[in-house]
């Protein structure tokens, strides 16, 4: 895989494609999963144009993971769950649909299965009033 210009996160970036905006800086931008594996399932991506942690600068590394452990916390705190899991992974071979690169942030609480990433999408409307409890931890 090799960094593509027109991914999905690239057009995100450029507006041409919407997300439920969590939190945004001048390096970074996090937002909902539209195809979640658990509610309230976050997606932090930097806005260098980077395939993985192996093609990011050391700035965009530090700005993706300060972004990434401060909308962790706001996760963790506004849907008031017990656990997170960060997952972050590198190439085609590891999982990576999407070349670039990207934290999941998925909410854990004992008991609560993980469906399959990417197999149904969920739309805005029933994505906004997650956001809302995690923006108001932000």
């Amino acid at each position: 895989m090799s960094y593509d210009p027109n991914n999905v996160f690239a057009k995100i970036l450029r507006r041409e494609l919407p997300c439920v905006k969590l939190y945004e800086d001048d390096l970074t931008l996090a937002f909902l999963d539209i195809m979640p594996s658990i509610e309230g399932h976050t997606l932090v991506i930097t806005k260098e144009a980077a395939e993985g942690i192996l093609d990011l600068s050391p700035e965009g590394a530090a700005a993706l993971i300060k972004t990434a452990q401060k909308v962790t916390k706001a996760v963790k705190k506004g849907l008031d769950c017990p656990g997170i899991m960060l997952v972050q992974l590198n190439g085609a071979a590891a999982g990576q649909s999407i070349p670039h690169i990207h934290f999941h942030i998925l909410p854990r609480a004992g008991g609560i299965d993980l469906k399959l990433h990417g197999r149904g999408m969920v739309d805005a409307k029933t994505l906004e009033p997650i956001a809302a409890k995690i923006r108001a931890a932000l």
